[in-house]
């Protein structure tokens, strides 16, 4: 019998919302041991993922959690940033994959033989993992940031373009950690409020 192909999947979380980095996650799964009930992390609760999420990290051969910050994701575009934080994730790995699978229409560069796949979240379990990873990562960086910023609500909207969180940019300002490119925060910006 062939020896399984090492395959490693690969998603990010963060790309729509107005403050915050963008995570990615690479998750090399053990076909020996499945884990039940991965899916897209955005079909899921959040306890189903924190659940997941623990499984994944306990069982999985190996996982690694990246991002690309809010100063890289104005610099060089939200579309570079996603794929920066996901080829960050891959790299993080302590074991090469031969595989990389990547939720969506586009692969980071990482040297290694990619696919990219539409809705690969919700029909490969490595890329479901990799969803659950980056997502349960990014909300708890978002419930630490709520807690040096609590007037924005971040703990509610985890940074997304809200009604509470567009109120709250107009009186308050933007933050370092909003996105200047992102047009709703960039129109309050020349509106003349101050950091």
């Amino acid at each position: 019998m062939k020896p399984s192909l090492l395959v490693c999947g690969v998603d990010e979380s963060g790309r729509g919302p107005l403050a915050g980095p963008v995570f990615a996650a690479a998750v090399i799964l053990d076909d020996s041991h499945p884990i039940l009930g991965l899916d897209d992390s955005k079909k899921l609760s959040e306890k189903q993922r924190n659940h997941l999420a623990l499984e994944i990290k306990q069982h999985a051969i190996d996982w690694a959690i990246a991002e690309a910050s809010v100063q890289e994701i104005d610099t060089v575009n939200i579309f570079h940033a996603s794929l920066l934080a996901m080829r960050r994730a891959v790299e993080k790995l302590q074991l090469r994959p031969q595989e990389v699978l990547v939720d969506g229409l586009h692969c980071p560069d990482t040297g290694i033989p990619s696919r990219a796949i539409v809705q690969g979240d919700s029909s490969v379990a490595s890329i479901s993992a990799a969803s659950i990873l980056a997502k349960t990562a990014r909300d708890a960086a978002m419930l630490l940031l709520h807690e040096t910023f609590p007037q924005y609500g971040f703990a509610a909207h985890k940074g997304y373009a809200t009604k509470i969180h567009l109120a709250a940019l107009k009186k308050y300002g933007a933050t370092h950690e909003h996105r200047n490119s992102f047009r709703p925060v960039r129109e309050i910006l020349q509106q003349g409020m101050k950091d």
